[in-house]
């Protein structure tokens, strides 16, 4: 078989744009998720226990890929990730528009629960908490989670 130079050099360029692909698909997630959100209360760590508390019916949706619950997930979390999260999922897990929801990801690098939080008050929901910090500062804090 013979091979011409435009052949290797074909090759080399679908070999660049391929390997140069992840780093911006990476660069778009490493992206930090905004400091506020309009239209959420943003909570820490510590303020979750206050809610559950306060709100017996608190819904709390993990918003990240369900791959990654098998590093952990906050108890009593659904799992509903941010690229399956629009109106009619949402109404299946929330009773009323006015019910208390609470939103996390992976974290600060993570921007699944910034955009199901988003998308959750485009539905008319109004009573949004938004965990910013995530499971990664659940970790560091060492709170308990749960591990499938």
């Amino acid at each position: 078989m013979f091979i011409s130079k435009n052949n290797v050099v074909y090759a080399f360029t679908v070999f660049l744009y391929f390997f140069s692909m992840p780093s911006t698909i990476f660069a778009e997630i490493r992206k930090d998720a905004p400091l506020n959100i309009s239209g959420t209360t943003k909570v820490a760590a510590e303020d979750i226990f206050t809610l559950i508390e306060k709100i017996p019916n608190l819904i709390i949706i993990d918003a990240r890929i369900r791959t990654d619950r098998i590093q952990g997930y906050l108890q009593g979390s659904v799992s509903l990730p941010d690229t399956e999260t629009d109106c009619v999922s949402l109404k299946k897990i929330i009773p009323t528009k006015k019910s208390r929801i609470l939103f996390y990801c992976n974290g600060v690098k993570c921007g699944r629960s910034g955009k199901s939080s988003k998308r959750a008050l485009q539905c008319g929901y109004k009573n949004i908490y938004w965990f910013r910090g995530g499971f990664e500062e659940w970790k560091s804090k060492k709170l308990p989670y749960l591990k499938k």
